[in-house]
């Protein structure tokens, strides 16, 4: 009798499980893409009206738009933010001054998108014939990442909205947090250094151009496997 009970309970728990349906997952919107300003733009008129396309949502929820604006590459110094509904957004800006933006799609279950890159703008001065380069894109290695031991070959993007200046980059690079400058008129955008197993690391690219304007770069670290 025993038995019987023990299988067909085990019979209704069978059926239970194979009728049971886990609730979909709900999935984040589409990412979007930045549209204006685009990269390395020079906007003549500081009252800038950024856009961006339309995310979708595969649950048709509704979406918002987390813009973020800032005056560095890492979106720290960060001078507005705005959730909105709409793709567009009208706000006038610090004439001369590089700015950096992102935008952020998210649903009604508060998933949110892939960020977009991050565009660089510089707004145009009242008199201004020379502006200082946009900060060094840092590429690789990637921030927080483990890399072996040996030789390292650091890169990094720049780009100046003068685009007849020629540039140079000063190279700081550290065990840890402590950054030492290894060379001050460095021409190319690679720069060769070597590791050692255990260690942290840290790096720092300045660019100048040929005017002796000079933008600081972020820090980023890496460890050593």
């Amino acid at each position: 009798m025993k038995k019987a009970i023990l299988i067909f309970s085990l019979s209704i728990f069978c059926f239970l499980v194979s009728c049971s349906k886990e609730e979909p997952k709900n999935l984040p919107p589409t990412a979007v893409s930045l549209t204006f300003p685009t990269q390395n733009q020079l906007c003549i008129n500081n009252s800038i009206t950024f856009n961006w396309s339309d995310a979708t949502d595969p649950e048709e929820e509704e979406i918002q738009y987390r813009i973020i604006i800032a005056k560095d590459r890492q979106l720290t110094n960060i001078v507005e933010t705005r959730s909105l509904s709409a793709s567009q957004l009208t706000l006038t800006l610090d004439k001369a001054t590089a700015y950096y933006w992102q935008v952020i799609a998210s649903d009604e279950s508060n998933n949110e998108s892939a960020p977009t890159v991050v565009n660089a703008f510089y707004t145009k001065g009242d008199a201004s014939t020379n502006y200082a380069p946009f900060m060094a894109d840092l590429k690789t290695p990637e921030n927080n990442a483990n890399i072996n031991s040996g030789s390292v070959s650091l890169t990094w993007e720049a780009s100046d909205v003068n685009t007849s200046d020629d540039l140079t980059y000063e190279v700081f690079f550290g065990e840890n947090t402590t950054l030492t400058l290894l060379e001050s008129a460095v021409t190319t955008k690679t720069y060769d250094v070597t590791v050692e197993s255990g260690k942290t690391y840290s790096w720092q690219i300045n660019v100048i151009d040929d005017k002796g304007a000079k933008s600081i770069g972020q820090i980023w670290s890496f460890t050593v496997n």
